[in-house]
């Protein structure tokens, strides 16, 4: 009578199958959130695993001892990409900037301005805040003084320029004299020594005097305010100028898609990039041993320590001259 109950109810039989039942179900919403995830984010997994790889990479192909030019075929991948990026820059910045100053409304552009710049100088602020909190935490380069930069590769950066220049070439850089140099040229100030004359007591007088160079490398300031003043233009121009902004959207829309599609060559291309770097370094331990040792000699806890050690060295010494006197 009880199983017949059971059967005619059935209450029991689904209270018993609803724990089943709501744990697959559990189960199938995770795989769906999960395979969500990694489709969200597969483009940033292939290129953390790309970098993971790479470091890999390059330590076991140290060991093969390649030449010059087996270096060179083995960096191709990621020279690839860098040429890539570099290629898809000038026309992304360019017709994007064209593009949103176009679109915007002449009204509103002094509104907008003040707050994009306000909004740009704030942002700065923060990141300029973060970054020399971090540079007091971390203290990159601590250790450089202890390596051998020829034995790394590295080339040595000269510090002599006076403030006063950075500040005339940002100027000059805002304003190309070529427009087209500007994409792979930017201006920079040199210097250079000239006799100026004989001292009084028979010395001669040598002056420092600026000249102005080109330096390899795109003048994107000089491209983006360029970009903006000529969008802001043809929205002056009314219904003539909607031909040319039209274009310059299309333009925006095509680069974007150029754009997705180099990103999925990155992993790969950073794969290679990050394992010939670390090829072409003739020692690594060397970078990263300096670097933990001055860590450890420049950490507050072991300056205390010193500190600590050395005050008791001194006090020791005064006990033993005592004693001896």
């Amino acid at each position: 009578m009880e199983e017949k109950k059971s059967e005619i109810n059935g209450h029991a039989g689904h209270k018993s199958r609803l724990p089943a039942v709501s744990i697959k179900s559990e189960n199938n919403s995770f795989k769906d959130r999960l395979m969500v995830f990694f489709k969200r984010n597969l483009l940033v997994i292939l290129t953390v695993s790309g970098v993971l790889v790479g470091v890999g990479l390059g330590m076991m192909v140290r060991n093969m001892n390649l030449t010059r030019a087996q270096m060179t075929y083995f960096a191709f991948p990621g020279e690839m990409l860098l040429r890539m990026l570099k290629m898809i820059i000038l026309p992304l910045v360019v017709c994007s900037l064209i593009s949103g100053a176009a679109s915007l409304d002449t009204r509103s552009l002094g509104k907008l301005g003040g707050i994009a710049v306000s909004y740009f100088l704030v942002t700065t602020l923060i990141a300029s805040s973060i970054g020399v909190a971090l540079a007091f935490i971390i203290k990159p380069g601590v250790g450089a003084g202890a390596l051998n930069t020829n034995n790394l590769g590295l080339e040595g950066v000269s510090s002599n320029k006076e403030t006063a220049d950075s500040f005339l070439d940002l100027a000059r850089n805002l304003f190309p004299s070529n427009l087209v140099a500007a994409a792979f040229r930017s201006y920079v100030t040199d210097y250079k020594t000239i006799l100026v004359g004989n001292g009084t007591n028979g010395t001669l007088n040598y002056q420092k005097v600026p000249y102005g160079t080109d330096a390899d490398g795109m003048n994107i300031l000089g491209l983006v305010l360029f970009a903006m003043v000529f969008g802001v233009a043809l929205r002056k121009l009314g219904a003539e100028g909607e031909e040319l902004i039209r274009f310059f959207n299309a333009f925006n829309e095509a680069t974007m898609v150029l754009v997705s599609w180099i990103m999925w060559y990155v992993p790969f291309g950073i794969m290679f990039l990050v394992g010939s770097k670390i090829v072409e370094m003739e020692d690594v331990v060397l970078l990263v041993v300096a670097n933990v040792k001055a860590e450890e000699e420049t950490s507050p806890l072991v300056t205390h320590q010193n500190h600590g050690d050395s005050s008791s060295h001194e006090t020791l010494d005064k006990d033993g001259v005592e004693s001896v006197l």
